[in-house]
């Protein structure tokens, strides 16, 4: 019996390496490989050995008969994508492990974040070669956007994260974290003491929609809701309001999906998990009975992937509907097998007025509007609306707006910035001059700062590879600039900007405590939400 890769796939690969029979594609030889919305195993050729089960850092990969409950509709997903696709059993090119010419000497790199991105990018560096590593990260706590960016009920793709724990412990690798590079430290102190500095610090923003009202009372960001459910200390514990029946959710990607999710869901399916206390508190009063899913194009365009859609159909106690208008019934009944379209094939397609409350009976509700964007968030938790098709216009009583139409990153202090795409400007992960085109020595990008706010966890894992090849070809070449100062050196730096910064000792107290803080409660972990507390259980539990 074939295995079936399902809902949780991070696209990082693993189980490519592993399988005996080369049955995974895409493989990240392959032009698809990062643009697929997940990986599939061939089931005309898998053997049925389970090495990619086992590899598998997220368990999204079980045997076909052992598929339950949604799950079941992933052996068609898988069998369907070889239908199009001719992955082949032909072996590509061997990758072997790189390194350095006897003649360079030990390297001292820095690596700004300590998100996925980063990780990948510190794995391939201490694997390949005896550098030293130093992350830094302005959080106190590492993890990015496994910790702080995951939704609380998807805990399988947060065991990626046990993989970089262990990252943590290498003898040749050291953590500063609660320092901000470019407020505690500059671009040109962190790179005196190092040979290069990499940049992984994300892309924390949100864009904006551009319309009237969006700044005001009772609109959020996704970035504020998800950092709010998962214990992100920028977020206060009472930012978000759940009084309201209705709550807007502008855009349908994956994390507009997370939103509706949590929203709707029983809070006592959450209680088992890490969400935020506040979260879950504030969840079990709520007053949200439905969430309106605005797309601006039609259903063939809709932005979540397709495991993310099928997870949301299965939610006890929640319907889905799609709103009947503009085309959309047409366009979905058109829609081929496999398309995104297809997906709303057997999910009920009804006008739905939202000119009324909710109804107070019954399910909660989800409901998809498609080709109808926002025009102006109102007072007293109006929301203007236009038919993309037609123009016509109308109000939507929504107590709450979530904006979700996408990340952005943030400009970095000392680097170039590309204000049209939001990343930094390289060639091969170098981050460049964008007047001369030549790169800066010793200055690299990965992750969402490099390429856009594009791809899954998994996806960085090609992405750092790239960034840390044209590294190490410098390094080669002896084009890295030689630091001033030393390892010792920088610590003391470091202890003297920061006195609160912390370290590895303090990380894994903190980790210890949360850890206990869940079995006593019964959930993975309980995490602390404010710096204060951070900081408080790391230094408790280390006697500083």
């Amino acid at each position: 019996m074939a295995f079936a890769i399902t809902q949780t796939c991070c696209n990082d690969a693993s189980c490519v390496s592993v399988c005996p029979v080369n049955c995974i594609h895409p493989t990240p030889d392959e032009p698809d490989f990062g643009s697929t919305e997940m990986l599939y195993i061939d089931p005309q050729t898998c053997i049925d050995c389970g090495a990619c089960a086992d590899a598998c850092p997220v368990d999204a990969i079980f045997p076909v008969d052992r598929l339950r409950g949604p799950d079941i509709g992933y052996a068609g997903l898988n069998e369907r994508y070889y239908e199009t696709h001719t992955g082949g059993n032909a072996w590509g090119e061997p990758h072997f492990p790189r390194s350095l010419p006897q003649d360079v000497g030990p390297l001292r790199i820095a690596i700004i974040g300590t998100g996925p991105a980063a990780c990948y990018a510190a794995q391939s560096l201490l694997r390949s070669t005896g550098a030293e590593v130093t992350m830094l990260d302005r959080m106190p706590v590492p993890g990015g956007l496994v910790r702080f960016g995951v939704a609380p009920d998807h805990p399988s793709t947060k065991k990626v994260g046990d993989s970089f724990a262990a990252l943590y412990r290498h003898p040749r690798l050291k953590m500063h974290l609660n320092v901000e590079v470019g407020t505690d430290l500059t671009h040109e102190e962190v790179a005196a003491h190092h040979h290069a500095v990499i940049y992984a610090v994300g892309a924390a923003n949100d864009r904006a929609l551009g319309i009237p009202g969006e700044d005001g009372a009772g609109s959020i960001s996704a970035t504020e809701f998800v950092g709010w459910y998962n214990s992100h200390p920028s977020v206060p514990a009472d930012a978000i309001d759940l009084s309201a029946e209705r709550v807007l959710v502008v855009g349908n990607g994956n994390v507009a999906l997370d939103v509706a999710r949590i929203l709707v869901t029983d809070p006592e399916l959450l209680a088992g998990t890490d969400i935020a206390d506040h979260a879950l508190a504030a969840l079990r009063r709520s007053n949200v009975r439905e969430v309106v899913l605005l797309g601006r194009r039609g259903p063939e365009h809709a932005a979540y992937t397709s495991p993310e859609f099928v997870a949301l159909r299965h939610l006890p106690g929640v319907r889905v509907v799609v709103d009947e208008h503009g085309g959309t019934r047409a366009a979905i009944e058109a829609a081929e097998p496999g398309a995104k379209a297809a997906l709303l094939g057997d999910v009920p397609i009804e006008e739905v007025d939202l000119s009324v409350p909710p109804a107070r009976d019954g399910d909660r509700r989800i409901v998809f509007r498609f080709r109808c964007a926002p025009v102006e968030l109102g007072a007293a938790g109006s929301v203007r609306v236009a038919r993309t098709t037609t123009g016509e216009e109308e109000t939507i009583p929504a107590g709450l707006v979530v904006r979700s139409i996408g990340y952005r990153s943030a400009p970095v202090a000392d680097l170039p910035f590309d204000g049209a795409t939001s990343t930094v400007p390289h060639r091969a992960g170098r981050v460049t001059d964008p007047d001369s085109g030549a790169p800066l020595a010793g200055t690299y990008v990965v992750g969402w700062v490099k390429r856009g706010p594009s791809g899954g966890i998994g996806a960085n894992r090609t992405c750092s590879a790239e960034t840390v090849d044209s590294l190490l070809d410098d390094a080669a070449a002896h084009r890295l600039p030689a630091p001033a100062g030393g390892a010792k050196e920088f610590d003391r730096l470091v202890r003297r900007r920061k006195p609160d910064a912390l370290g590895l000792r303090e990380m894994l107290a903190i980790d210890r405590v949360e850890r206990q803080r869940g079995q006593e409660s019964g959930r993975p972990r309980v995490k602390f939400a404010t710096v204060g507390e951070l900081l408080r259980a790391g230094r408790r539990f280390t006697g500083r």
